[in-house]
Parts: C-alpha cells; structure tokens; sequence
C-alpha cells in the first residue's frame, strides 16, 4: 500500500519559512524497517505456523517477548511484554526461542542490499536503518521508485516484507514508516503535511513516555496539532530540554543527519524499555550488553575512544548523563564496562530513579595505535584475544551468540526500541 503525506513546516524564522515555502521539500531520506523481523523469520524457516499467533522470547521466570507476530499483536501482546503477561493475553499463541544467528545472517543480507543504493547507512538495530539517498537519483530514480526497489529486493533476496518511510528527516522517515505497516510505504512530501500530520498523536514522538504523556493530557495535548499551540518558553518551563526537542518535533523540524558508524564522532548504544524498569540490577544486565555492542564496534572500525558516557533516561522524559574520560585510548570491552559499571553504581547509590532507556556511548576517539603503554598491564593481551574472539564470533552468528554472564540475565531483547545510536 503506497500513501502519500505532504508537509508543509511552519518555522518562526521569515527567512526559514521562504526557504521551506518556496522550495519544494527534499525527499532525501528513507526509514527501512522489517515487519515483525524475528517472528518472520521464524514463519519463513517454518511455514506452518503462517496466519499463527507467534510470539518470539524467553519462557523462563524472567522470559521477555522479543517479538509478536501481527497475529499475536491483535490480543494486546507486544515486544518487551513479560512472556507470561502475553500468554494470559493469548493463551493458544505459539512460542519460539529466539536464534540470533539466523537472525543475523538475513539481517546482513538486508544491509547489503542497503549498501548497493547508497554508503551512508545508519543502523539502528539488526532490522532498521536510516539511509540518505541524496544524490542518487540519476542512478536509482526518484526517492519513491528506490524504497519501492529496496522493498521488492528484500523479498525477493530474503522473502521477507519492510516499511519504508521516506521524507526529509529522520524523525519523519521513522515516523512514516510506521503508518501504514506491515509491507507499507508511505511518503512524506510537502503539499499534504499540514492536512495529516497535525492529527498524529503526540505518542508517535519516539521515547515520549507515559508519565509525559498524562502531563500533556492534562492540558489537552493529544494531538501533535495540539502540541504546536504551546509555546517554547511552556514547553522549556514544563520540560527543560526535552520541551525544547517537543516544540521541534510537533512542527517537523529535526536536524540530525544519516551517520554511518565510520564517520562518527561516537559511537553509542541505547535501548528503550516499554515500562520503566525499577530495578537497577535489571538495568545494569542490560547497560553491559550495549556496552558490549559498542566495544564491538569500536573494533570493527579500528577506533579507540578516551571517553565513556551513560544516558539515562526517566519515564517522565527527563534524560541525564554520566561521564568519565580515560587516561588512554581504548576499545576493550573490559575497560569499557569497568567504567560505566562504575559510572552506574553512583548514580544508583546517589539518586536511582526508574528507567525508560539507559545507553552507553564511546567518544573522543584516537589513533589505534597511539600512546603505547611501556609497562602493559599482563592481562590486556588475555583479555584483547578474548575480545577477538568474541567479535569473531558474533560476526558468524549473531548479536546474542555469546555474551558476558553478568549480561544474559537480561532477558532475550528486553526492550522496544535497541538503537545504534553514532552521533
């Protein structure tokens, strides 16, 4: 289904609003995203249990639906919902354990057919990412006939469906291909926006959780219309920064652009949970797991970073960090996490509040091979092998083909949204 959305963003500036009014919006970037990824793999592998509520997880004590099939979706089960909560909801689905490695293998056939379009993809998790497409067109044709074409790749290459999104940001991209999902793409071009784009509920602002919400709707802001009859100063006063951001948003407006991981200034990875999670070991099971995948990462590109920061987010929205700069350079996984093990343990010890997203990020990045340490300390090279190791495997078979211990508490994708997030 194709559904074409026009926007039209208001700007205070005079300057800004003649440029965005006289120009046409450029429709330069895509937001792909697989349908219900795990659970159609699973259909795919085993065709039996097509048109079957399927739900995708862990089914211990602990066990966390990774993901729910459509099918599973239409009696209130979800992803990041306790496994349990899903089968009082929907007694007769059926459950799988989740299988990383297959997961992985087709994640990367998809991302391979990303990187024949375009060199600058952004991934967000093993089944999303963002890709600017600006400046292909002479090659691939008009924004719409490319996610048309990535879409009919993916099928045909993995026999498996994506949304796509196209607009001229990130956060509309992500938001359109959400809209008429699964199999959707929906484009966002000027002329329609102020027609459907005011009537979208506040809750598609990605991380807006529900204790911002109830505040809105205190005031009567349901609707992103609603929202842009608040002034910046009220939103500020109300919500600090994220007011700020609010204000931007409802309007359209987001100046991020499309990172790939080899140009960014860091690298980082963040998670957000559908429910504030109130316990801080739960957290920290999860903080180690995305400091993993940046450790990961790190080395993939043979960069190493002084700094190591921590995002935390409350369900109100607030968000804080935490940093510490290193006295060298490092992409040990070890290090990594013994300093935002570290940085954690404080802010538990001192203000621990429950948590909506927590994410960890590597930063001023130096030369690989920059100041040598002339006495090494005798465990680095163990530990360095057993991060080679590591990353070998987990390019074979998958994010959660191996993991630390102390991370597989976690649960199996205790989570929503688990965001690459280069910055």
């Amino acid at each position: 289904m194709i559904v074409i959305v026009s926007a039209m963003v208001r700007i205070p500036s005079p300057i800004a609003q003649c440029v965005l009014f006289k120009m046409p919006m450029k429709l330069s970037v895509l937001h792909v995203d697989m349908d219900a990824f795990f659970a159609a793999v699973e259909v795919l592998d085993n065709p039996s249990l097509r048109g079957k509520p399927l739900l995708v997880g862990g089914t211990g004590k602990r066990g966390v639906v990774s993901t729910a099939s459509y099918e599973a979706r239409e009696f209130g089960c979800h992803s990041a919902q306790p496994m349990a909560v899903a089968l009082k909801k929907c007694p007769h689905a059926i459950v799988v354990s989740p299988r990383g490695e297959r997961y992985r293998e087709k994640s990367e056939q998809i991302f391979e057919i990303f990187s024949n379009y375009t060199p600058s993809v952004e991934p967000i998790s093993v089944d999303e990412a963002f890709l600017d497409i600006q400046g292909t067109e002479r090659l691939f044709g008009s924004p719409l006939h490319i996610g048309e074409e990535i879409k009919e790749s993916i099928l045909a290459n993995t026999g498996l469906t994506a949304s796509v999104g196209i607009a001229s940001n990130k956060f509309l991209a992500k938001l359109s291909s959400d809209l008429e999902k699964p199999d959707g793409m929906t484009v966002m071009d000027q002329e329609r926006f102020d027609h459907q784009f005011p009537g979208l509920p506040i809750s598609k602002i990605w991380g807006l959780g529900k204790a911002t919400l109830i505040q809105f709707e205190k005031v009567g802001v349901r609707t992103m219309g609603d929202m842009r009859n608040l002034s910046r100063e009220w939103l500020v006063r109300r919500f600090g920064l994220s007011g700020e951001a609010f204000y931007k948003l409802c309007r359209g407006i987001d100046g991020r652009v499309v990172t790939p991981d080899h140009r960014a200034k860091s690298i980082g990875q963040e998670q957000t949970f559908r429910e504030d999670i109130a316990n801080p070991e739960t957290v920290r099971h999860n903080l180690l797991g995305e400091v993993e995948q940046v450790g990961y990462r790190l080395r993939k590109h043979k960069l190493k970073a002084k700094r190591i920061t921590l995002k935390i987010r409350y369900g109100d929205f607030q968000t804080i960090t935490r940093g510490m700069t290193l006295s060298r350079p490092t992409d040990s996984t070890h290090i990594l996490w013994e300093m935002a093990k570290e940085l954690f343990d404080k802010w538990v010890e001192s203000n621990f509040y429950p948590v909506r997203l927590i994410g960890a990020t590597a930063s001023h990045f130096a030369d690989e091979d920059a100041q040598l340490e002339m006495f090494p300390d005798q465990f680095a090279e163990k530990r360095r092998q057993m991060d080679l190791g590591t990353d070998a495997i987990l390019e074979k078979f998958g994010k959660n083909s191996i993991r630390r211990g102390a991370s597989i508490h976690r649960g199996e994708h205790h989570h929503t949204d688990r965001r690459k997030n280069p910055e």
